[in-house]
């Protein structure tokens, strides 16, 4: 897994890990000694910029195992895109089993699987924010099952205050039985998606047109961003091969998202010492040519949260191929047994670096 608290020396850099390995790091390390331990050389010959200066990756902070809660508040305020769902706060959702975390480190974070509900009412669930802010960094995520299915929005992304001025990151996110994973960004007018830039993923599009445009007071808020091309990024593939790994590296030139499936996870990642120059196309990037990255991304928060129903979840319902409506499918817990969960398979951790030239 990724190393904690990485930093590159002195533009700084943010990286994230999390399996519910959670981690932000700015180059990736489990501790420092990697790092310290290869040559100087070595490790800028790997990592380096468009403009050929060169940073390493150094740990800045990590959430892991028994204190992975420690590091998130619970925000249990009416859900903002509109989803049915009940935000609990931390003392309900651990008495409730909603969050907690096992003997071997394992992290679990879950929507209540077990109260049936009348109509109109809405189903208990998690939405948790770090205390700590980014303004940029490799972000490396290890997540070893994930939400899916009828009516579930499960995501995992970055947001600034007083939205959409200071920019929104989606890293991972879906709705329904969808097998492909939508990066997005959500920002103030000025931003937009270059498509000319070297990403695998497909541009987003709805409506006869692609979101390239990603000012969120227009195309009712559809952002920009790219749908990755493996079934195995989002539903039951993923959790069906192991899941698997996603890295986002934020900087001033860029932001840029991958994903890789358990099978394909680079070798310098699960050694701690993250090398986004050897992994190839990213699944999405937004580039610094059509955006400015430094004006547009500031202070953001780290999130969790499932939702149900809402703005995408709930309008996208009755042409998804699910049964009956939303609203119907949430009363009944059975319907969200295998759907609801967030847990990693190895040792849990979220790492944040900073990057340094």
């Amino acid at each position: 897994m990724l190393p904690s608290n990485w930093s590159r020396l002195p533009p700084c850099i943010l990286v994230l890990v999390l399996a519910l390995q959670v981690a932000a790091l700015t180059p990736a390390r489990r501790s420092i000694d990697p790092l310290i331990h290869a040559s100087r050389a070595e490790k800028r010959s790997i990592n380096q910029n468009p403009d050929g200066s060169h940073f390493i990756w150094l740990p800045q902070q990590e959430y892991s195992g028994q204190t992975f809660y420690d590091g998130f508040f619970f925000f249990n305020y009416p859900d903002p895109t509109n989803g049915h769902v009940n935000y609990v706060n931390e003392s309900y959702a651990r008495e409730r089993r909603l969050v907690y975390v096992e003997d071997d480190g394992t992290v679990i974070m879950k929507a209540d699987q077990e109260t049936w509900l009348p109509r109109g009412q809405f189903r208990d669930s998690i939405r948790i924010e770090s205390y700590a802010r980014f303004d940029g960094g490799l972000f490396i995520l290890d997540l070893a099952k994930a939400p899916w299915g009828c009516g579930t929005w499960p995501a995992f992304w970055t947001v600034g205050n007083d939205w959409p001025w200071n920019g929104e990151i989606d890293i991972i996110e879906g709705v329904h039985d969808n097998q492909h994973n939508q990066v997005a960004w959500h920002t103030a007018p000025g931003c937009r998606l270059d498509p000319s830039a070297n990403f695998t993923g497909n541009i987003a599009d709805g409506g006869g047109y692609q979101h390239l445009d990603c000012n969120s007071f227009i195309n009712h808020n559809a952002g920009c961003g790219a749908t990755e091309w493996s079934r195995a990024s989002y539903g039951p593939l993923f959790d069906e091969q192991g899941g698997g790994v996603f890295v986002m590296k934020w900087d001033e030139n860029g932001i840029a998202v991958w994903s890789f499936f358990r099978a394909a996870v680079p070798r310098d990642i699960d050694d701690g010492t993250p090398n986004p120059s050897e992994w190839g196309p990213p699944s999405a990037v937004l580039s610094s040519s059509m955006c400015d990255i430094r004006r547009f991304f500031k202070n953001h928060a780290i999130i969790f949260d499932i939702t149900f129903c809402g703005d995408w979840a709930g309008n996208s319902y009755a042409t998804s191929g699910c049964p009956g409506t939303c609203d119907e499918r949430l009363m009944d817990p059975n319907n969200f047994v295998e759907d609801t969960s967030l847990r990693n398979g190895r040792e849990p951790q979220l790492r944040v670096a900073w990057a340094g030239f």
